[in-house]
């Protein structure tokens, strides 16, 4: 009977160690990385040369500096300010899609530093919103890449194009405060986000209706009809 005792006291020690020293049970371990980060995670490995380490090493150092920013929400009022001047952008494209791109760069920087992300630091803007956005945040390096660019033909333009539809993703989840959160149960973040979704696009807003109708107008870069012709 002692040695039957002895053989599992030795093997849940064993567990135990198993368990502490996993890779994937810290905060740096890869399994939880590649879920937080998502598509960031396969870009730091490739920027690395393929080596998962040293990319699972910056990550988790991002992740540290910037996983508890100290966010600022926006009003009703701003988000409604925002909304326009993005829509403003989007017709600007027909006219100048270089123009629409720099425009884009200059009101997702100003929208990052209203929200509470760095301001002062490219790159730490970026590695902030690659731990909160990491599925959106390309779209923003996209935009910053191309800002001012005027296309000399149609494939140029088709890339900026792709730009501003890439960058809407993280001036959406801006907008509705929509962030990766692992502390917060997933079937919470879907809801959030759907919530989110459904007070984005409600109909009927009040200013809306008071607008006098007039000719339809659409953005140069989905073809989408514009609120209130304007």
């Amino acid at each position: 009977m002692t040695t039957v005792v002895i053989i599992i006291l030795a093997v849940v020690v064993l567990a135990l160690l198993a368990l502490v020293l996993a890779p994937s049970a810290g905060p740096a371990g890869t399994g939880r990385l590649q879920r937080r980060f998502g598509p960031e995670y396969d870009r730091a490995v490739a920027r690395h040369n393929g080596d998962a380490k040293a990319a699972r090493k910056e990550l988790a150092a991002r992740l540290k500096q910037h996983g508890r920013l100290d966010l600022r929400p926006l009003s009703a009022e701003d988000r409604e300010r925002y909304q326009t001047r993005w829509a403003r952008v989007q017709e600007k494209f027909v006219e100048s899609p270089g123009g629409a791109v720099a425009e884009a760069d200059h009101l997702l920087t100003q929208l990052i530093h209203d929200r509470g992300y760095p301001s002062h630091a490219y790159d730490d803007q970026v590695a902030a919103l690659s731990v909160h956005h990491p599925r959106h945040v390309e779209g923003y390096r996209t935009v910053h890449a191309l800002a001012g660019r005027e296309p000399a033909d149609g494939t140029v333009t088709e890339e900026l194009r792709a730009a501003i539809v890439q960058a809407r993703g993280l001036f959406n989840d801006l907008l509705s405060d929509r962030t990766v959160d692992e502390a917060q149960p997933q079937h919470q973040r879907r809801k959030g986000g759907r919530m989110a979704t459904l007070v984005r696009n409600r109909p009927g807003r009040t200013a809306g209706h008071q607008r006098t109708a007039g000719p339809a107008r659409h953005d140069g870069v989905t073809g989408t009809p514009t609120k209130g012709g304007a």
